[in-house]
């Protein structure tokens, strides 16, 4: 009795502290809807999701936290309710490379929380171009493995592309070996994306190097190949688009390294203002020379800019001609990192900032 009592008296707390939420949660929104009404006066339509403002907004929220909830959980619900304010404005479009189920789908809802509206894209380019003709207003796409490095289709889609990196997110990649068979000496052919694959190498030569591989766009495209085609075949994929595809998990996290993770960008139309903690990506070129890069360079390290990355390409105007992609440190309106690409672009024969952008916070 003492203790349901005890119990009662509890659950009347959490009752209380429901309804003060539910109602600040409401007072939120309406602040949202003000501030949509405020840039709809102004013409300001396409500025209504700031990716910078609410990179403050969380790294916020997690210095100030105290707990219990941690600070993952303490982020991720705020997420979710930036997003459903958001969407009482105005709802967003966001593409994305799918089909439904792939890592690029889950990338972008950590990014933009429940309450948008996500389109799959069958293709890189494809995300590239709904973006470019407004069909959506974002794009989410895969720029980055810790295992096998950049993902070319997307570096390549910039050198023609005019749009910009709005922001980044990392995803901790679990591969699973999806299928209709229950013994894996039936499978015969395994699909999955190139970089599936090659995540999973020294896996799929120990317990399927009699099974033939075959590429496809997406390991969510490999599960539904799996879902509708005849037995004796298997997919790398995510563990839910074995429940998006009705398929049993033969064999869970067979990816070769146990911190595989996966950076994907934002791509978008217009430039994000400074959030404290950025990152800028380059496009630049040079005349093939002897000590063209190192020259290229040095603008950055006499400023005392940290490049976290630096990835040639072929240019595509000719033969042995190579475009340079490179991370900095930094937005590009700090005053040193402006006066460094400013110097950087003098000797470059090719300069394109592709954007500022805040770091991922969760």
């Amino acid at each position: 009795m003492i203790e349901e009592q005890a119990l009662q008296v509890v659950r009347q707390q959490i009752d209380k502290i429901d309804l003060s939420i539910q109602n600040l949660l409401n007072k939120r929104a309406q602040c949202a809807q003000r501030v949509a009404h405020i840039k709809f006066d102004n013409s300001e339509y396409n500025d209504l999701y700031r990716p910078e403002r609410e990179a403050i907004v969380l790294k916020n929220i997690i210095a100030r936290n105290d707990g219990p909830l941690p600070n993952k959980e303490m982020a991720r619900l705020f997420r979710e309710i930036m997003s459903a304010c958001l969407a009482t404005e105005l709802p967003l479009g966001v593409a994305y490379l799918g089909p439904e189920g792939s890592f690029t789908q889950v990338a972008a809802s950590k990014q933009f929380g429940g309450s948008v509206k996500l389109l799959s894209m069958s293709t890189i380019a494809d995300v590239f171009h709904a973006v470019e003709v407004g069909k959506c207003i974002y794009g989410v796409v895969p720029v980055e493995n810790s295992t096998e490095g950049m993902v070319s289709h997307t570096l390549d889609s910039f050198i023609s592309s005019p749009l910009k990196i709005n922001g980044e997110v990392t995803l901790p990649i679990n591969h699973h070996l999806l299928s209709k068979e229950t013994n894996l000496i039936n499978v015969k052919i395994v699909y999955a994306h190139p970089q599936g694959f090659a995540q999973c190498r020294h896996w799929l030569n120990k317990y399927l190097s009699h099974s033939q591989l075959i590429a496809v766009s997406s390991n969510a495209e490999a599960a539904k190949c799996v879902a509708e085609g005849e037995n004796r075949i298997a997919a790398i994929a995510a563990d839910r688009a074995a429940v998006l595809y009705g398929l049993s998990v033969l064999s869970s996290n067979i990816e070769d390294e146990v911190d595989n993770t996966t950076r994907f960008i934002v791509i978008g139309a217009h430039d994000v203002g400074t959030s404290g903690s950025d990152k800028t990506a380059l496009l630049v070129s040079t005349k093939n020379r002897p000590g063209a890069l190192q020259s290229l360079l040095t603008p950055l390290a006499d400023s005392g800019i940290s490049m976290t990355k630096i990835e040639s390409r072929p240019s595509g105007r000719g033969v042995w001609e190579y475009v340079f992609f490179i991370d900095i440190e930094g937005h590009s309106q700090d005053e040193d990192v402006a006066e460094a690409l400013e110097k950087l672009e003098q000797k470059s024969s090719m300069f394109r900032v592709l954007g500022s952008y805040p770091k991922a916070v969760m």
